[in-house]
Protein backbone atom coordinates (compact mmCIF):
# COMPACT_ATOMS: atom_id res chain seq x y z
CA UNK A 1 0.00 0.00 0.00
CA UNK A 2 3.01 2.30 -0.33
CA UNK A 3 2.16 5.54 -2.07
CA UNK A 4 -1.37 5.31 -0.74
CA UNK A 5 -3.39 8.41 -1.49
CA UNK A 6 -3.19 9.92 1.96
CA UNK A 7 -5.80 12.58 2.61
CA UNK A 8 -8.17 10.98 0.14
CA UNK A 9 -8.19 7.79 2.20
CA UNK A 10 -8.72 9.74 5.39
CA UNK A 11 -11.51 11.80 3.82
CA UNK A 12 -13.16 8.61 2.56
CA UNK A 13 -12.70 6.78 5.84
CA UNK A 14 -13.59 9.50 8.31
CA UNK A 15 -15.98 11.46 6.13
CA UNK A 16 -19.08 9.29 6.16
CA UNK A 17 -21.11 12.24 7.38
CA UNK A 18 -24.82 11.94 8.06
CA UNK A 19 -25.56 13.75 4.80
CA UNK A 20 -23.69 11.11 2.82
CA UNK A 21 -24.76 8.11 4.88
CA UNK A 22 -28.17 7.95 3.16
CA UNK A 23 -26.54 7.87 -0.27
CA UNK A 24 -24.10 5.23 0.94
CA UNK A 25 -26.95 3.07 2.24
CA UNK A 26 -28.73 3.40 -1.11
CA UNK A 27 -25.65 1.98 -2.82
CA UNK A 28 -25.50 -0.90 -0.33
CA UNK A 29 -29.19 -1.66 -0.85
CA UNK A 30 -28.65 -1.97 -4.60
CA UNK A 31 -25.56 -4.14 -4.10
CA UNK A 32 -27.32 -6.46 -1.64
CA UNK A 33 -30.43 -6.67 -3.83
CA UNK A 34 -28.58 -7.66 -6.99
CA UNK A 35 -26.49 -10.19 -5.05
CA UNK A 36 -29.66 -11.76 -3.63
CA UNK A 37 -31.31 -11.77 -7.04
CA UNK A 38 -28.35 -13.53 -8.65
CA UNK A 39 -27.50 -16.06 -5.95
CA UNK A 40 -30.45 -16.26 -3.55
CA UNK A 41 -31.13 -14.73 -0.16
CA UNK A 42 -29.01 -17.05 2.00
CA UNK A 43 -25.59 -15.49 2.70
CA UNK A 44 -24.17 -18.87 3.74
CA UNK A 45 -24.58 -20.17 0.19
CA UNK A 46 -24.16 -16.84 -1.60
CA UNK A 47 -20.63 -15.42 -1.15
CA UNK A 48 -21.42 -12.19 -2.97
CA UNK A 49 -24.40 -11.49 -0.71
CA UNK A 50 -22.33 -12.37 2.35
CA UNK A 51 -19.66 -9.83 1.36
CA UNK A 52 -22.24 -7.12 0.60
CA UNK A 53 -23.87 -7.66 3.99
CA UNK A 54 -20.54 -7.49 5.80
CA UNK A 55 -19.72 -4.18 4.09
CA UNK A 56 -23.13 -2.76 5.00
CA UNK A 57 -22.76 -3.82 8.63
CA UNK A 58 -19.27 -2.28 8.73
CA UNK A 59 -20.88 1.04 7.77
CA UNK A 60 -23.49 0.63 10.55
CA UNK A 61 -26.39 0.06 8.18
CA UNK A 62 -29.45 -1.06 10.19
CA UNK A 63 -30.36 -4.75 10.09
CA UNK A 64 -33.91 -3.96 8.89
CA UNK A 65 -32.52 -2.15 5.85
CA UNK A 66 -30.34 -5.13 5.00
CA UNK A 67 -33.23 -7.59 5.33
CA UNK A 68 -35.49 -5.43 3.13
CA UNK A 69 -32.77 -5.22 0.48
CA UNK A 70 -32.47 -9.02 0.44
CA UNK A 71 -36.24 -9.44 0.07
CA UNK A 72 -36.25 -6.89 -2.73
CA UNK A 73 -33.61 -8.94 -4.53
CA UNK A 74 -35.39 -12.27 -4.07
CA UNK A 75 -38.67 -10.76 -5.30
CA UNK A 76 -40.52 -10.83 -1.96
CA UNK A 77 -40.88 -7.04 -2.04
CA UNK A 78 -41.28 -6.56 -5.79
CA UNK A 79 -38.88 -7.24 -8.64
CA UNK A 80 -35.53 -5.49 -8.94
CA UNK A 81 -33.62 -5.16 -12.18
CA UNK A 82 -30.12 -3.66 -12.27
CA UNK A 83 -27.30 -3.91 -14.79
CA UNK A 84 -23.65 -3.90 -13.74
CA UNK A 85 -21.34 -1.78 -15.86
CA UNK A 86 -17.72 -0.62 -15.62
CA UNK A 87 -16.50 2.61 -17.22
CA UNK A 88 -12.83 3.47 -17.65
CA UNK A 89 -11.32 6.85 -18.28
CA UNK A 90 -8.86 9.54 -17.33
CA UNK A 91 -9.09 12.57 -15.07
CA UNK A 92 -6.94 15.70 -15.48
CA UNK A 93 -3.22 15.03 -15.13
CA UNK A 94 -3.47 11.60 -16.72
CA UNK A 95 -4.99 10.07 -13.57
CA UNK A 96 -6.61 6.71 -14.39
CA UNK A 97 -10.20 6.21 -13.20
CA UNK A 98 -12.45 3.16 -12.88
CA UNK A 99 -16.18 3.59 -12.29
CA UNK A 100 -18.47 0.76 -11.11
CA UNK A 101 -22.11 1.35 -12.06
CA UNK A 102 -25.26 -0.46 -10.94
CA UNK A 103 -28.25 0.91 -12.83
CA UNK A 104 -31.81 0.26 -13.94
CA UNK A 105 -31.24 2.46 -17.01
CA UNK A 106 -28.07 1.75 -18.98
CA UNK A 107 -28.52 4.64 -21.43
CA UNK A 108 -29.01 7.18 -18.64
CA UNK A 109 -25.98 5.93 -16.73
CA UNK A 110 -23.75 5.97 -19.82
CA UNK A 111 -24.79 9.54 -20.70
CA UNK A 112 -24.34 10.75 -17.10
CA UNK A 113 -20.88 9.24 -16.67
CA UNK A 114 -19.71 10.55 -20.06
CA UNK A 115 -21.01 14.05 -19.26
CA UNK A 116 -19.29 14.10 -15.87
CA UNK A 117 -15.96 13.20 -17.46
CA UNK A 118 -16.37 15.70 -20.31
CA UNK A 119 -17.50 18.60 -18.12
CA UNK A 120 -14.69 18.14 -15.58
CA UNK A 121 -11.62 17.91 -17.78
CA UNK A 122 -11.56 14.14 -18.18
CA UNK A 123 -12.35 11.69 -20.95
CA UNK A 124 -13.77 8.20 -21.19
CA UNK A 125 -11.47 5.46 -22.44
CA UNK A 126 -12.07 2.11 -24.09
CA UNK A 127 -12.60 -1.14 -22.22
CA UNK A 128 -9.28 -2.25 -20.75
CA UNK A 129 -7.66 1.17 -21.03
CA UNK A 130 -7.28 1.66 -17.28
CA UNK A 131 -8.46 -1.54 -15.59
CA UNK A 132 -5.03 -3.13 -16.12
CA UNK A 133 -3.59 -0.50 -13.78
CA UNK A 134 -5.52 -1.86 -10.78
CA UNK A 135 -5.71 -5.09 -8.79
CA UNK A 136 -8.54 -6.36 -6.61
CA UNK A 137 -7.77 -6.21 -2.88
CA UNK A 138 -9.82 -6.31 0.29
CA UNK A 139 -9.35 -3.05 2.20
CA UNK A 140 -10.54 -2.50 5.79
CA UNK A 141 -9.87 0.79 7.59
CA UNK A 142 -9.87 1.91 11.23
CA UNK A 143 -9.27 5.18 13.06
CA UNK A 144 -5.87 4.83 14.75
CA UNK A 145 -7.07 7.11 17.57
CA UNK A 146 -9.76 4.62 18.53
CA UNK A 147 -8.11 1.26 17.88
CA UNK A 148 -4.63 -0.04 18.65
CA UNK A 149 -2.53 -0.89 15.60
CA UNK A 150 -1.02 -3.84 17.47
CA UNK A 151 -4.46 -5.21 18.31
CA UNK A 152 -5.68 -4.87 14.72
CA UNK A 153 -2.50 -6.43 13.37
CA UNK A 154 -2.70 -9.38 15.75
CA UNK A 155 -6.26 -10.27 14.73
CA UNK A 156 -5.92 -9.44 11.03
CA UNK A 157 -2.71 -11.34 10.39
CA UNK A 158 -3.96 -14.42 12.22
CA UNK A 159 -7.13 -14.33 10.07
CA UNK A 160 -5.10 -14.17 6.84
CA UNK A 161 -4.50 -10.47 6.08
CA UNK A 162 -1.64 -9.60 3.74
CA UNK A 163 -0.64 -6.27 5.27
CA UNK A 164 -1.49 -3.75 8.00
CA UNK A 165 -0.32 -0.14 7.64
CA UNK A 166 -0.84 2.85 9.95
CA UNK A 167 -0.62 6.05 7.90
CA UNK A 168 -1.80 9.52 8.89
CA UNK A 169 -4.18 8.24 11.52
CA UNK A 170 -5.78 5.49 9.46
CA UNK A 171 -5.00 1.82 10.00
CA UNK A 172 -5.42 0.02 6.67
CA UNK A 173 -5.75 -3.76 6.54
CA UNK A 174 -5.16 -5.28 3.10
CA UNK A 175 -6.29 -8.78 2.15
CA UNK A 176 -6.53 -11.07 -0.82
CA UNK A 177 -10.15 -10.84 -2.11
CA UNK A 178 -10.72 -14.50 -1.21
CA UNK A 179 -9.73 -13.80 2.42
CA UNK A 180 -11.70 -10.57 2.81
CA UNK A 181 -14.78 -12.10 4.47
CA UNK A 182 -12.78 -14.15 6.97
CA UNK A 183 -10.54 -11.22 7.95
CA UNK A 184 -13.45 -8.77 8.24
CA UNK A 185 -15.50 -11.20 10.36
CA UNK A 186 -12.55 -11.77 12.67
CA UNK A 187 -12.08 -8.01 13.09
CA UNK A 188 -15.82 -7.37 13.52
CA UNK A 189 -15.94 -9.94 16.31
CA UNK A 190 -13.90 -7.45 18.35
CA UNK A 191 -16.66 -4.84 17.88
CA UNK A 192 -14.23 -2.12 16.82
CA UNK A 193 -15.76 0.71 14.79
CA UNK A 194 -14.91 0.18 11.14
CA UNK A 195 -14.32 3.28 9.02
CA UNK A 196 -14.75 1.40 5.74
CA UNK A 197 -14.59 -2.14 4.41
CA UNK A 198 -14.72 -3.24 0.78
CA UNK A 199 -13.12 -5.34 -1.91
CA UNK A 200 -11.60 -2.48 -3.91
CA UNK A 201 -9.56 -1.89 -7.01
CA UNK A 202 -6.15 -0.77 -5.74
CA UNK A 203 -3.65 0.85 -8.15
CA UNK A 204 -0.35 -0.86 -8.86
CA UNK A 205 1.17 2.63 -9.14
CA UNK A 206 -0.06 6.12 -8.29
CA UNK A 207 -0.07 9.30 -10.39
CA UNK A 208 1.34 12.31 -8.53
CA UNK A 209 -0.32 15.65 -9.32
CA UNK A 210 0.20 19.28 -8.30
CA UNK A 211 -2.29 21.24 -6.19
CA UNK A 212 -4.18 22.82 -9.10
CA UNK A 213 -4.56 19.48 -10.87
CA UNK A 214 -5.54 17.83 -7.60
CA UNK A 215 -8.50 20.23 -7.28
CA UNK A 216 -9.70 19.31 -10.77
CA UNK A 217 -9.27 15.57 -10.15
CA UNK A 218 -11.15 15.73 -6.86
CA UNK A 219 -14.01 17.66 -8.44
CA UNK A 220 -14.39 14.97 -11.11
CA UNK A 221 -14.25 12.13 -8.59
CA UNK A 222 -16.76 13.87 -6.30
CA UNK A 223 -19.21 14.39 -9.18
CA UNK A 224 -18.96 10.71 -10.11
CA UNK A 225 -19.52 9.57 -6.52
CA UNK A 226 -22.58 11.82 -6.21
CA UNK A 227 -24.29 10.10 -9.15
CA UNK A 228 -27.04 7.71 -8.04
CA UNK A 229 -26.04 4.99 -10.53
CA UNK A 230 -22.36 4.98 -9.50
CA UNK A 231 -21.44 2.38 -6.90
CA UNK A 232 -17.67 2.82 -6.63
CA UNK A 233 -14.99 5.13 -8.00
CA UNK A 234 -11.30 4.18 -8.04
CA UNK A 235 -8.37 6.26 -9.22
CA UNK A 236 -4.57 6.32 -9.32
CA UNK A 237 -4.33 9.87 -7.96
CA UNK A 238 -1.66 10.72 -5.39
CA UNK A 239 -2.37 14.11 -3.87
CA UNK A 240 0.42 16.51 -2.88
CA UNK A 241 1.22 16.76 0.82
CA UNK A 242 0.01 20.38 1.02
CA UNK A 243 -3.32 19.76 -0.69
CA UNK A 244 -6.34 20.94 1.29
CA UNK A 245 -9.57 19.55 -0.17
CA UNK A 246 -11.65 22.16 1.66
CA UNK A 247 -9.67 25.13 0.33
Amino acid sequence: MSGHSKWSTIKHAKGIADAKRGALFTKFIKEISIAAKMGGGDPDSNPRLRTAMLKAKAASMPKDNIERAIKKGTGELGAVSYEELVYEGYAPGGVAVLVDVLTDNKNRAAADVRNIFNKNGGNLGTTGSTSRMFERKGVIEYDAEKVSEDDVMSVAVEAGAEDVVNEDGVITVTTDPASFDAVLEALQSKEWETLSAAVSMVPFNYTAVDVETAKKVQKLLDKLEENDDVQNVYSTVEYPEDFDPEA
